[in-house]
């Protein structure tokens, strides 16, 4: 029997601009982990963003009366319903953003258990980029999520960068991360999924990001 049933990304972004460079990133990974998912597996895959600066009031109205609006707990119930989960915030003091983490201060302890994840972060520095190892990969490892190793940040001088002999671009990252979502979501190991042949090859692969640059609001 053949399975009918939807493999479900949903993407979190906590970017608070329109245009956002944290909305770009988290659509950049969800496009990278559909291409791997579309390539190795004949379900068809569905993708939501989660958009937490349209969810800023009832977040608060919840944190207070402890119930959830409707549209609240959609948001929810996506999150913990779905296969694969991507998370992205904008890097505030060192640190998530305050409205990241009230969001998944909402989410029970136990409701991520198992469930795969990519963390990732956009700031204005990369002297920040350490944020993911010391505050987003903590935070879903107390939710029992499983993070895939790879995690990116994007600072500014990252969009339109194709990387050098040394480092990876971002576009390179994207792939990666998402490829590495995918696997996981199939219930493969992680560890050989970094390329795909063919797809990691030349700069900007997957999106020109220097023609979305000069409008961007890096939040």
């Amino acid at each position: 029997m053949f399975a009918t049933t939807p493999v479900r990304i949903v993407a979190v972004s906590a970017g608070l601009g329109q245009p956002s460079s944290t909305r770009l990133l988290a659509d950049r990974l969800a496009v990278a982990t559909r291409e791997r998912l579309t390539a190795e597996q004949d379900r068809d895959i569905e993708v939501q963003v989660v958009e937490l600066r349209d969810l800023a009031v009832d977040i608060a109205h919840h944190l207070l009366s402890g119930f959830p609006s409707a549209t609240l707990r959609e948001a929810i119930d996506a999150v913990t319903e779905a296969d694969g989960l991507i998370a992205v915030t904008p890097v505030f003091t060192a640190s998530y953003s305050g409205l990241f983490k009230s969001f998944f201060d909402l989410i029970d302890n136990t409701a991520l258990t198992g469930k795969p994840v990519v963390i990732a972060a956009t700031g204005g520095t990369a002297r920040h980029s350490l944020v993911l190892e010391h505050a987003l990969r903590p935070l879903f490892a107390y939710l029992r999520a499983v993070t895939v190793p790879t995690s990116v940040y994007a600072a500014s001088e990252d969009w339109g960068s194709s990387g050098d002999e040394y480092t990876e671009g971002l576009p390179s990252r994207i792939r990666r991360a998402g490829g590495e979502l995918a696997s996981a979501v199939l219930g493969r190991t992680v560890s050989g999924a970094s390329r795909v042949p063919g797809l990691d090859d030349g700069e900007d692969a997957v999106v020109p990001f220097e023609q979305q640059l000069a409008d961007l609001r890096l939040d």
